[in-house]
């Protein structure tokens, strides 16, 4: 794709060739927990203007975690690649005012233009931008081919670098599963996600590890593609700790309109939950394109150990609400997933202190198994809705895991040291 403002990039990548000499010195502006060095990471992003991902993400990086010049994370951004620059673009000026060298090619932002690889992590964030649609409502962005890209140069180099990918894998299963494959292949340490189960919760509830959950529903709002996934990451974060756990799914199947008001009746779905999640959440109302999403709809999944995951896509609510059933426990325990998104998107702020942790410690904060599950429930839902409802059977979604105990916000302590167990952070797990 012809990029109008190649020429002002290609300007700034002279301009900050200077900073290749100069990786180790901080950030302008960016001040840290004085015992910790920084780790410098390349960043390879679609597109990046005020309040993309990339600007939530790598401006807390550049800027503190409010963006405001305060302390940030222990990382520090080497280089940058942006596919995409546009009218409204801020890299270019980010850039030039923290002294951070772009590159024409991933490959020579992760090299940062040397013979080697000076860099201790990559960042792919490739969401948003002008990228095409397929026929089932499927924003293609690119993250198979900048992942292909980035691993080629890791391979090329012989390392083994972690790597974390913003939000779902793929969108297409073929994508995720190619994706997941090939940096289980290199021994990558691989992460990705939403930022919604590290992000506030209404009411602060923190289910451990091996609770005993009987039922559980989500809601979510907007498109199946762009706002499923953060939805089915919420509720897989919270079902994913039951007692006992088969991950796996069996089968997954998309009702829409009067089916669900069908569904609910039967009794499979436990109406009380719904409510309870329906409750947790504002009521709006609000048209979306009829191409991205019905009106209300329900991607209904069967886990291998038999629990029945049910996941509820509303145009009359706003945010995102998992409701569950305790053993022993009367009444549902519902909490809305708060994104809070001012000042600056603090939601990515943990976020990116996940992402921290994993760059310093070289281990995912959280299993990329969670994230290749929800990819392909949301792949075959969508596929499902356009095939009138049809039930998919998924042995390749025999995906097993082990959860984790991380916490969501506003835990942990952003200036806490990434490289602490988090056992030692005295938090309330």
């Amino acid at each position: 794709m012809t990029n109008p403002h190649f020429n002002y990039r290609r300007n700034l990548i002279v301009c900050g060739a200077a900073a290749l000499t100069s990786f180790t010195s901080p950030s302008l502006g960016l001040r840290r927990a004085p015992s910790i060095k920084p780790k410098r990471v390349a960043a390879i992003v679609s597109t990046y203007y005020k309040g993309s991902h990339a600007d939530v993400i790598l401006g807390k990086i550049l800027e503190g975690w409010e963006q405001t010049g305060g302390p940030g994370p222990a990382l520090e951004l080497a280089a940058l690649y942006v596919e995409q620059i546009r009218e409204d673009d801020e890299s270019v000026r980010i850039c030039r005012k923290h002294n951070i060298p772009m590159f024409r090619t991933i490959r020579d932002t992760i090299t940062c233009g040397t013979d080697h690889i000076p860099v201790d992590g990559v960042l792919c964030i490739a969401e948003h931008g002008d990228y095409p649609w397929n026929e089932r409502g499927q924003h293609l962005y690119p993250r198979r081919r900048f992942f292909r890209e980035i691993t080629d140069t890791l391979k090329e180099y012989g390392r083994r670098l972690p790597v974390f990918n913003d939000k779902h894998l793929g969108p297409e299963w073929e994508d995720a599963k190619w994706m997941y494959e090939r940096a289980r292949r290199m021994r990558l340490p691989f992460m990705a996600g939403s930022s919604l189960p590290v992000s506030f919760r209404k009411p602060d509830i923190r289910i451990p590890v091996r609770s005993s959950i009987m039922a559980a529903v989500g809601i979510g709002y907007d498109g199946l593609d762009i706002y499923g996934s953060h939805a089915l990451d919420s509720l897989q974060s919270v079902i994913e700790k039951r007692r006992g756990a088969k991950t796996g799914v069996k089968w997954v199947q998309f009702f829409e309109g009067p089916e669900v008001e069908h569904v609910l009746q039967s009794g499979l779905i436990d109406r009380e939950l719904y409510d309870a999640a329906l409750l947790a959440v504002p009521q709006v109302a609000r048209k979306l394109d009829a191409r991205l999403a019905p009106p209300k709809s329900l991607i209904l999944f069967e886990c291998e150990d038999g629990f029945l995951g049910a996941q509820f896509m509303l145009q009359s609510v706003i945010r995102t609400s998992v409701a569950v059933r305790l053993t022993g426990v009367n009444k549902p325990i519902a909490m809305q997933f708060e994104e809070r998104r001012e000042p600056n998107h603090p939601h990515f702020a943990y976020l990116t202190k996940a992402i921290e942790r994993m760059i310093h410690t070289g281990h995912p904060s959280y299993p990329v198994e969670r994230t290749l599950l929800t990819s392909g429930i949301l792949d075959r839902a969508i596929r499902s809705w356009k095939s009138n409802g049809q039930r998919f059977y998924t042995p390749e979604l025999a995906i097993q895991y082990k959860p984790v105990d991380y916490p969501n916000a506003p835990l942990p302590d952003l200036l806490s040291d990434p490289r602490l167990p988090l056992s030692k952070l005295n938090l309330p797990l």
